[in-house]
């Protein structure tokens, strides 16, 4: 596997077969999920990447996220798979947490899908605010909550369950209603819906 990865991310970078900055690559992210989760200025760090070189590999990087996450003919969420579906090609191969929101339309169309805040490795600060902000400029009509638990544990921490009961109150007063909060794991997820939390 590390000598294929090796050999694909040299054909990235338009450099020979064991090219010196592709080894340098691997040593410090070694994996798939490592490469996709790297920042470019992470990238721009190790020797032999330059500021181009680390543009590509953080746009192709961008690109594999998008292509495993994004389905390309369902914009209408009418389930938690779908939920998922959405949002595990951005969510899942990360070492940090990020929490998305996904505002939707009166037919449960998505209007848009984007982050609202990033945290550590095992928290997300999040606020009531900084969600319904977007989705009020936005026109949203309701909307679905999503977040990543790196451990690939999709289980709901205390946090999670205060955070999701806020949410709610609030899209309660404001006319949005949070539909789902959807947690991603590694290849599973959580959602709130399911399991009688909203």
């Amino acid at each position: 596997m590390s000598e294929k990865l090796e050999t694909i991310l040299s054909e990235c970078l338009r450099e020979h077969a064991n090219s010196y900055a592709a080894q340098a690559l691997l040593k410090e992210f070694p994996t798939v999920r490592d490469i996709i989760s790297a920042t470019e200025d992470e990238l721009k760090l190790i020797k032999g990447i330059g500021p181009l070189k680390a543009k590509q590999v953080a746009a192709i990087a961008k690109f594999a996220r998008y292509a495993y996450g994004k389905p390309e003919a369902k914009t209408t969420i009418n389930s938690p798979d779908d939920a998922y579906a959405l949002v595990r090609g951005e969510l899942e191969q990360l070492h940090v947490e990020q929490f998305h929101a996904i505002g939707l339309n009166t037919k449960n169309a998505v209007v848009f899908e984007q982050m609202v805040s990033q945290g550590s490795l095992n928290s997300s600060i999040v606020t009531p605010r900084e969600t319904f902000q977007m989705l009020i400029r936005r026109h949203c009509a309701g909307a679905i909550v999503a977040h990543n638990h790196p451990s690939g544990d999709p289980t709901p921490s205390t946090e999670d369950i205060d955070l999701t009961k806020a949410l709610c109150e609030s899209g309660k007063i404001l006319g949005i209603p949070i539909l789902d909060h959807v947690i991603v794991g590694q290849g599973k997820y959580y959602s709130f819906k399911e399991h009688g939390l909203i």
